[in-house]
């Protein structure tokens, strides 16, 4: 493969993760329930129901975070090599 091809699939990749990890974040109640609430996190019946949607909310941005920075941390290690193979 391409060293600029896997570059440019990186970089659409970070763009995508870290757009989804900023709206995972704003989803997260707060103290003040934040955005959670006008998606309906604040009408939740049952607080078994709300904690187990929000420990998978915390999966699954922990999740993409880690994608996010895994991306990050290749895609410097492909410029650098990209820099030194010229």
């Amino acid at each position: 493969m391409d060293l600029s091809l896997l570059k440019l699939i990186l970089q659409i990749v970070l763009a995508v993760t870290g757009l989804l990890l900023i709206m995972l974040v704003l989803l997260h109640r707060g103290r003040g329930g934040g955005l959670s609430d006008m998606f309906g996190g604040g009408v939740a019946a049952g607080a078994s129901a709300s904690g187990v949607a929000e420990r998978n909310l915390n999966r699954i941005t922990v999740g993409m975070a880690i994608v996010w920075a895994l991306c990050a941390i290749g895609l410097g290690v492909l410029m650098r090599v990209m820099a030194v193979t010229g």
